[in-house]
């Protein structure tokens, strides 16, 4: 459909993908109870629907991130030694579109395609506190909207409005053994000309040995400006 220039209708649909009608029927109607077409019923056609723009709109975000921040988010790795990536807000989700792991260090729940509950790791909680207060409240309306890993983490949305009055005071955000016992990692989130929050930069290190929280949220931030500045 996105290679047609106009509405299909589900004859055409069926004729070309050599399946029958009946079956176009159901998958173009599983499709339009998601968003990602739209049934145009007095011309009795199929077009694409909002969701399916709101995903183009996303890859054509994520792909010029990821292009020009993975050299930055290689450069951090290298500059504190530690394992670094880049993740964006999807719903209530963070999922990891870059990842530098350090070397001799352990490998990581941040694979590149992985989602985690924004509300529990340093990218997620440093978009969160740039996100306008209504649309947290509409992520997180109530206690079963929160989940957790090691058992530690906001599980309200009180506690969580306060964990990110103190994230907008520090100008960072930080998790310490929320995701994975026994780590800890520093967040900084990158913005859009508006000041929309479209991704977040992060370290993780061990307990065991790392840098100081400070020298390693002032590397985030300088690597989260300067992809602020390329992207703009």
């Amino acid at each position: 459909m996105a290679a047609r220039p106009a509405p299909v209708s589900a004859s055409a649909v069926a004729r070309d993908l050599g399946i029958p009608r009946s079956t176009v029927h159901h998958l173009l109607n599983t499709l339009a109870e998601h968003g990602f077409v739209l049934h145009l019923r007095e011309e009795r056609r199929w077009a694409l629907g909002t969701t399916a723009s709101e995903l183009a709109g996303g890859f054509a975000r994520q792909q010029p991130l990821a292009r020009l921040g993975r050299p930055l988010v290689a450069a951090l790795a290298d500059r504190l030694g530690e394992s670094t990536h880049l993740g964006v807000l999807s719903g209530g989700d963070v999922v990891y579109i870059v990842e530098e792991r350090a070397p001799r260090r352990p490998a990581l729940v941040t694979d590149v395609g992985v989602r985690l509950p924004a509300h529990l790791t340093a990218t997620g909680r440093a978009m969160l506190a740039a996100l306008p207060r209504e649309q947290v409240r509409a992520l997180y309306p109530s206690t079963s909207a929160f989940s957790t890993r090691t058992g530690r983490g906001p599980a309200a949305p009180s506690e969580l409005r306060e964990l990110l009055r103190s994230i907008r005071a520090a100008g960072f955000a930080s998790e310490d053994g929320e995701v994975t016992d026994r780590t800890r990692s520093v967040g900084a989130a990158v913005r859009d000309g508006s000041g929309w929050p479209i991704a977040a930069v992060a370290a993780t290190w061990s307990h065991s040995a790392g840098p100081t929280e400070a020298d390693a949220a002032a590397a985030v931030i300088t690597t989260a400006e300067e992809l602020q500045r390329r992207l703009r």
